[in-house]
C-alpha cells in the first residue's frame, strides 16, 4: 500500500507521523487543530496545509512568530518532498513527506558516497537531530563526510564550556570506529579553523612550511587534509533582519594519504554545507539532552518536595489547652524552613520552627537533619535551653560548611506555662486577649556555629484567648516591587487587629496580606508561620 502524504518529526512524545488526509490541514496551539503544537511561540491558529490539484501548499495565518520552510519565513509556498517546516522559534522541525516517498528511515540509510545524495542526508540530520543521541549523530556525520571526501579517516572536536576543543569521535573508512580518545595528528589546523572560522585544505604536507609543524602526521603517511568549522547562525526574529553573529561549536577534520576528492571545490562546498547542518543537529541533540536532564531533575525535585511536605506535621493540631496551625511555603520546589509539634512524655507539647541558611536542595537536606535531631533530643531534655544546647552541639560537630540555622523552641504545659529559647531567630509575637503585644527574645546564637554556645530560657503563662505567632524572615521580609519589606510592624498590627479570628483563619489572613503586599514581586525566600492559641473559656 502506498504511504500517504505526511509530516514526520520528533518531540517530547518521541517520533511522530501525522497524515495529511484533508483538503485543509490546520496547525496551531488550539486543541481543535489537526496538528496541535505546544509552546509560547505557536499561535492558536498558526498555519494551514492546503491540497490543490494534487499539490500541497502551506499558508501562514498571520502568526506572530512566523512559519518557515527550509529556514525561510513564508506567507504561502508550495511544498515538495522533504521540505523542512518549523513554526515560531522553538517548535520541532517537521519533515514534509510526499505520498509514496520515503521519510526519515530512508534518509538515515542513504549511501552518501554519491554527492547527489548529500542534500537528502542533510534533511535527515535536521529531522533526527533533536532526538538521536550525540554519538549516533557524530558517527553519521563522519561516515558521510569520509565517503563524500574520499578520505581515509576523520574526527570531530567540539568546544567545551571554556571554549577549548575536545576530541569527541574518530572514524575510519568503511564505518570503522577509531579506538581511543585522541587522534594522532597535529592540533594546529583544527585550532586555526576553530579560531578563524575559515576552512583549510592542505593538498601536500611535504611541500612549503607545513612539514615543520606536522611532522607526526607526515610520519604516518598523511599528506592531504581538509578541515571545516562547525558553526551555528542564529537569525533575528524578524524575517527581513540580518542574522546574528555566528557561533562556532567545533570542527570537522578529514585526512588521507591519497588526495581523493578532498581538494575538489565541489567536495569542499558539500562538506561545508554538511558541517553547517551537522552543527544544527549536534546542537539540537545537546539541547534535547539538556531538556531531558532538566526534566529528570525537576521530577526528582518534585519527589523531594512531596517528601519534605510529608516530613512536616499535619497543618492543624489540637490538644489539652491549645490549638495550633502551621504552614511552610517554599520559594523553590523544596525549602530550608520547617515547623514541628513535639509531644513530650510528661504531657507537654513542644513547638519548633527553624530557618536554615541558603535555599534549595542543600538547605532542604539540612532541615530534614535538624528536624530529626530535635525529635531525638527533645524527649530526653528537661528544658528548651537543654534541647537547644544538645541540637547545637550535634550540628557544630558535623561542621557543615556555610550552613547554620536560626530557630525557636518552646514547650507548653497543660496549665498554660510556656518556656522557650530563641537561637538567633525572629522573636515570636505574643498577642494577649486584650491586644497587648510582647516578644520572645531570650536564647543564644544560631544553631551550628559554636559548639560551646549557651542558651537562656524565657517563661510566661499563656492565658485563654492569648495567641502566639512563630514565623521565619521570609514572611516579615517579603518585598513588593518597590523593594519595601512587609515588616514586623505590619505583622504585629495584623495579629493585634485580627486576634479574634480562629487560628486557621488568622493564619490564612496573615499570609494573604503578605501576598497582597508583595503583589507581582516573586517570592524570594521560604515563608513559614505557626500560630498557637489557648482557647478562650
Amino acid at each position: 500500500m502506498t504511504e500517504s502524504t505526511r509530516l514526520e518529526f520528533n518531540d517530547a512524545q518521541g517520533r511522530r507521523v501525522v497524515r495529511i488526509d484533508k483538503d485543509v490541514f490546520t496547525i496551531g496551539r488550539r486543541a481543535g487543530n489537526d496538528l496541535q503544537l505546544a509552546g509560547p511561540e505557536i499561535s492558536r491558529d498558526h498555519a494551514q496545509i492546503l491540497q490543490r490539484n494534487g499539490r500541497h501548499v502551506i499558508r501562514d495565518l498571520e502568526s506572530r512568530y512566523g512559519s518557515f520552510v527550509n529556514g525561510e519565513r513564508i506567507t504561502e509556498r508550495q511544498l515538495v518532498n522533504l521540505d523542512r517546516l518549523h513554526f515560531g522559534g522553538n517548535s520541532p522541525e517537521l519533515l514534509f513527506v510526499a505520498q509514496g516517498a520515503g521519510g526519515v528511515e530512508q534518509v538515515a540509510d542513504l549511501a552518501v558516497g554519491d554527492l547527489r545524495q548529500v542534500s537528502s542526508l542533510l534533511e535527515g540530520l535536521r529531522a533526527m537531530g533533536s532526538s538521536r543521541v550525540l554519538d549516533d549523530i557524530l558517527a553519521l556525520v563522519l561516515d558521510s563526510a569520509i565517503d563524500v571526501g574520499g578520505a581515509e579517516r576523520g574526527f570531530i572536536m567540539l568546544a567545551n564550556a571554556q571554549g577549548k576543543l575536545e576530541f569527541k569521535l574518530g572514524r575510519g573508512r568503511g564505518r570503522q570506529l577509531l579506538a581511543g580518545t585522541v587522534f594522532q595528528t597535529s592540533n594546529r589546523i583544527p585550532e586555526q579553523v576553530f579560531l578563524t572560522g575559515h576552512p583549510q585544505i592542505v593538498t601536500d604536507m611535504l611541500e612549503g612550511d607545513w612539514a615543520g609543524s606536522h611532522g607526526a602526521t607526515i610520519a604516518m603517511g598523511i599528506r592531504h587534509v581538509l578541515c571545516v568549522p562547525l558553526r551555528l547562525v542564529q537569525f533575528a526574529e524578524r524575517h527581513d533582519a540580518a542574522p546574528h553573529e555566528e557561533r562556532r561549536i567545533g570542527v570537522l577534520y578529514l585526512d588521507s594519504r591519497d588526495k581523493g576528492s578532498l581538494a575538489s571545490p565541489v567536495t569542499g562546498t558539500a562538506l561545508e554545507t554538511l558541517a553547517n547542518e551537522a552543527a544544527v543537529a549536534i546542537e539540537n541533540t545537546r539541547l534535547y539532552r539538556e531538556a531531558l536532564d532538566k526534566a529528570r531533575i525537576q521530577q526528582e525535585l518534585n519527589i523531594a518536595a512531596d517528601m519534605q511536605q510529608a516530613l512536616l506535621p499535619p497543618r492543624l493540631r489540637r490538644g489539652a489547652g491549645f490549638e495550633a496551625v502551621g504552614a511552610m511555603i517554599p520559594c523553590r520546589a523544596i525549602g530550608g524552613d520547617f515547623f514541628d509539634y513535639l509531644e513530650l512524655p510528661d504531657g507537654r507539647i513542644g513547638f519548633v520552627l527553624c530557618d536554615v541558611s541558603g535555599k534549595g536542595p542543600s538547605a532542604a537536606l539540612m532541615t530534614a537533619m535538624i528536624q530529626g535531631i530535635f525529635r531525638a533530643q527533645a524527649e530526653d531534655a528537661h528544658s528548651p535551653a537543654t534541647t537547644m544546647t544538645l541540637v547545637n552541639r550535634v550540628l557544630a560537630r558535623r561542621a557543615i560548611a556555610s550552613k547554620y540555622a536560626t530557630g525557636f523552641y518552646g514547650v507548653l504545659a497543660p496549665d498554660g506555662r510556656f518556656v522557650s529559647s530563641n537561637a538567633g531567630h525572629n522573636p515570636p509575637i505574643v498577642v494577649r486577649r486584650d491586644g497587648t503585644v510582647s516578644r520572645l527574645e531570650k536564647g543564644g546564637t544560631p544553631l551550628g556555629l559554636f559548639a560551646a554556645s549557651a542558651f537562656e530560657e524565657e517563661e510566661l503563662t499563656l492565658a485563654p484567648g492569648d495567641t502566639l505567632l512563630l514565623f521565619s524572615d521570609g514572611l516579615s521580609e517579603a518585598e513588593n516591587s518597590d523593594l519595601q519589606e512587609f515588616g514586623e510592624d505590619r505583622l504585629i498590627e495584623t495579629m493585634a487587629a485580627e486576634r479574634h479570628r480562629e487560628p486557621e483563619a488568622l493564619l490564612e489572613f496573615l499570609l494573604a496580606r503578605a501576598r497582597d503586599f508583595a503583589g507581582s514581586q516573586p517570592q524570594s525566600d521560604d515563608i513559614t508561620a505557626l500560630i498557637v492559641r489557648c482557647p478562650a473559656d
